[in-house]
């Protein structure tokens, strides 16, 4: 009896024609990696593709109307304008994922502000020391609004409106009842003023994009020593590229000539504020998918029941979120001094909060909890960014922002909503 011959695969050769094997086997991996992904698109699954089609339609939209939008003085106070409101959202990001909200953010934000422009110009302290005064200002608010939700029990609406109302005030008292303190310390104003020398730019560009491959090949290669299908080399090599591609048009665009005149002051260089957020977005990045403690966030703000039963200190991660969004709160808020040169009882006030809310929701953090990045923050903060500069340009007030800014927000959480659902009937 003869037995049937199953042919084996045939190996790659190795010759003129392997190139070309190649490229149809990465073309088929891609499209393969496309097609999941439209399979997760069609789930539920839209993380941050709304933001960014937003991103893109209102990019266009504002340039044809408006070509001022692209020139390179408008894109830096882009980077400048949403930094301080991006450093708040990425704090309310780790809030969110748990399902909870943070209504004192921008006024928390607002005091740490002013403990860094008392401690700079009353008292004379050195900006290391006045911004790490201001940051623990903020770290200890988030602890003590941890403690009353994760520990009381108290609901965070709650807590934090007490929180928002309470702020205002003691920030009228620090700054006696409306005095305005401007910031002379050359350090501190540099970080939303001033720029990167153009070289030093490129530099940062190539460490970020090296980086970034590396952390990319790692995991890859993690996942086929642990027999999990690693992402198709093709894949990676669009996201690596298209980095460094998005990367170089940005650092081009910066390091030209923004001063309407040159001999009274040149303006070229990547805004020093771009490298902060990027620090920030690494740090909470890694710290959210690549720890224990970010997996156990995910876990609480899934299911918060399921995750104490499995082990996890629930409370202890809840007080922890609060404690980093009070922080970059702190964060955010010497941005906003930096930027304004000075602190008042608006710094923090007026629309930060709902600015630094919708750039997470927008971006695609899930108020439900459970669902969301750091980049989130980015890409959402860079939506409230652009309408508030489009619009501006094109000589709207702002009653027709907020309303607009409002809509948007609305759209992304119904986006959410719907999506969440359509992931639970699949």
């Amino acid at each position: 009896m003869t037995a049937a011959v199953v042919p084996e695969k045939p190996e790659l050769p190795h010759g003129p024609g392997t190139p070309k094997k190649n490229g149809a086997a990465g073309a088929a991996s891609l499209r393969s990696a496309a097609r999941n992904y439209v399979d997760r698109v069609r789930g539920g699954e839209l993380g941050a593709l709304p933001a960014v089609l937003g991103l893109i339609v209102l990019c266009v939209f504002f340039a044809v109307l408006r070509p001022v939008f692209l020139s390179e003085l408008n894109f830096a106070n882009l980077l400048t304008q949403g930094a301080g409101s991006i450093a708040i959202a990425m704090g309310l990001v780790f809030v969110l994922l748990l399902g909870e909200i943070d209504l004192s953010a921008g006024y928390a934000s607002g005091v740490c502000a002013a403990v860094l422009a008392i401690l700079l110009t009353d008292h004379g302290w050195p900006w290391y020391g006045a911004a790490g005064a201001a940051i623990l200002t903020g770290t200890v608010i988030g602890l003590v609004l941890g403690l009353l939700v994760a520990k009381v029990g108290i609901p965070s609406f709650v807590v934090t409106l007490a929180a928002f109302l309470g702020f205002q005030g003691i920030v009228l008292m620090l700054l006696k009842e409306g005095t305005n303190i401007s910031i002379r310390d050359d350090t501190i104003l540099a970080v939303a003023n001033n720029n990167l020398p153009p070289a030093l730019g490129w530099v940062l560009l190539a460490v970020s994009v090296g980086a970034y491959a590396a952390i990319q090949l790692r995991r890859s290669r993690n996942r086929r020593r642990r027999g999990l299908a690693p992402a198709p080399t093709a894949l990676l090599a669009v996201r690596i590229g298209g980095l460094a591609a998005l990367g170089a048009i940005a650092v081009h665009l910066l390091n030209q000539e923004r001063s309407r005149n040159v001999i009274v002051d040149s303006l070229k260089g990547v805004p020093i504020v771009v490298p902060v957020i990027g620090v920030l977005l690494v740090a909470g990045t890694f710290l959210l998918q690549r720890t224990s403690f970010g997996l156990h966030i995910y876990a609480v703000g899934g299911n918060a029941e399921a995750a104490r039963r499995a082990g996890i200190n629930v409370a202890a991660i809840r007080t922890s979120a609060f404690v980093i969004c009070s922080s970059l709160a702190a964060v955010g808020g010497i941005i906003a001094a930096s930027r304004g040169n000075s602190v008042d009882p608006n710094t923090g006030g007026s629309n930060v909060l709902l600015l630094a809310v919708g750039a997470a929701v927008i971006g695609g953090t899930s108020l439900f909890g459970g669902r969301g990045r750091i980049v989130d923050a980015v890409l959402g903060g860079m939506v409230v960014a652009v309408i508030q500069n489009g619009m501006g340009l094109m000589g709207y007030s702002s009653g027709v922002k907020y309303a607009v800014t409002g809509s948007v927000l609305l759209v992304a959480a119904g986006v959410d909503a719907l999506s969440r659902r359509r992931a639970v009937r699949r």
